[in-house]
């Protein structure tokens, strides 16, 4: 019993410690519209297809005029069957409504980045969202 009350308090611990997120990282991620991209590489090995790639992705989202917060991953081997972890990378860009999302799609920037990294996909799978009110 006093196992599992351990447990408990460094779960806790860590929970509040070390996973939470502060109160200005929660105010910087918009929850109007998130728009979630999983990439699947020809060659996810190909190191310098994935330098081209990153550097690209890194470059179009700097310049993007829309999008407001932005998070590129890459997937953890999972042992559980209900986790897909058969992606190259994952992409999530907040935007603060429908309209700017649109906007991005259309932009210089985001044409440029599909142009020049086209040919490292074989497949990209988008869910877009509007944050619940």
């Amino acid at each position: 019993m006093k196992t599992t009350h351990i447990a408990i308090l460094i779960f806790g611990f860590l929970t509040i410690n070390g996973f939470s997120q502060s109160e200005k990282e929660v105010l910087t991620f918009d929850p109007a519209f998130a728009h979630t991209v999983y990439f699947w590489f020809k060659n996810p090995d190909d190191a310098d297809g994935r330098n081209r790639f990153e550097a690209s992705l890194k470059k179009f989202l700097r310049d993007s005029k829309f999008a407001k917060t932005n998070f590129i991953g890459v997937p953890p081997k999972s042992t559980r069957e209900v986790v897909d972890d058969s992606f190259t990378y994952s992409l999530i860009v907040t935007f603060d409504s429908a309209e700017s999302q649109e906007g991005y799609q259309k932009e210089e920037a985001h044409l440029l980045f599909i142009e020049e990294c086209k040919d490292l996909w074989d497949k990209v799978v988008v869910y877009d969202s509007y944050g619940l009110k």
